[in-house]
This record gives structure tokens, C-alpha cells and sequence, in this order.
């Protein structure tokens, strides 16, 4: 078993979360049972899906976790486009939180194949 705390890419993955939820406090008020919502919900998909998949006791059982989470972040990017094109998000924050996902996907493929 391992303690899912220590993972990087756990951290990361809540740090993300965090400001998503802070970033999407300023959407429209429409807005909070579409695309709030599931913003939320994929970006909290990330870190709980790494730290189950830490309390498996097999290794094909914490990448499939691991794999889940890697296709909750590419979830949350898809979103952040589409808040971008909404115009509810600047260029500097769609780029910046971008960058946070695509360095999150890779740390967990990298992670996944080291197992």
C-alpha cells in the first residue's frame, strides 16, 4: 500500500482542484449546474482517483485508477477551452491552468509506466 500524500502528482492534482474551485466561483450563476459543476467534478476526479488507487494491492488495479484520473484531466482541459471560448476565463488563466493539466497527464503516464 502506499500513502497516495507522498505522491507529486497527488499533490499537484489537489492544488488543481483547489483553483478550479476558486476560479469557477465567478461564473455565471447559469452556469453552476452545467459547466461549473463539471468542472469540479473532474478536476476533484484527479486526486481521489490517484489515492484509491494507492490503497489497491495490485499494480494493474492502481494504473487503471491511475488511468482514470489521466482521462479526468483531459476532461478538465476540454472544459477549460470551452470556458476560454465562453469568455469566462482570460487567455493567461486558460494557458496556465493548460500547462498544470498537460504537466499532471504526464507525470501520471510517466508514473504509470514506472510501476
Amino acid at each position: 500500500m502506499r500513502d497516495f500524500r507522498k505522491l507529486s502528482i497527488w499533490s499537484k492534482g489537489h492544488a488543481l482542484t483547489l483553483k478550479i474551485y476558486t476560479l469557477t466561483k465567478s461564473f455565471l450563476k447559469e452556469e453552476i449546474f452545467g459547466l461549473v459543476s463539471q468542472m469540479r467534478r473532474a478536476a476533484y476526479s484527479i486526486p481521489p482517483n490517484i489515492a484509491e488507487g494507492c490503497g489497491r494491492n495490485s499494480v494493474p488495479d492502481f494504473k487503471r485508477f491511475l488511468t482514470i484520473s489521466s482521462g479526468s484531466a483531459s476532461e478538465l482541459e476540454y472544459q477549460l477551452y470551452l470556458s476560454k471560448d465562453l469568455n469566462y476565463i482570460s487567455e493567461p488563466i486558460f494557458k496556465e491552468l493548460q500547462q498544470e493539466i498537460i504537466e499532471i497527464k504526464k507525470m501520471i503516464f510517466s508514473y504509470s509506466n514506472k510501476i
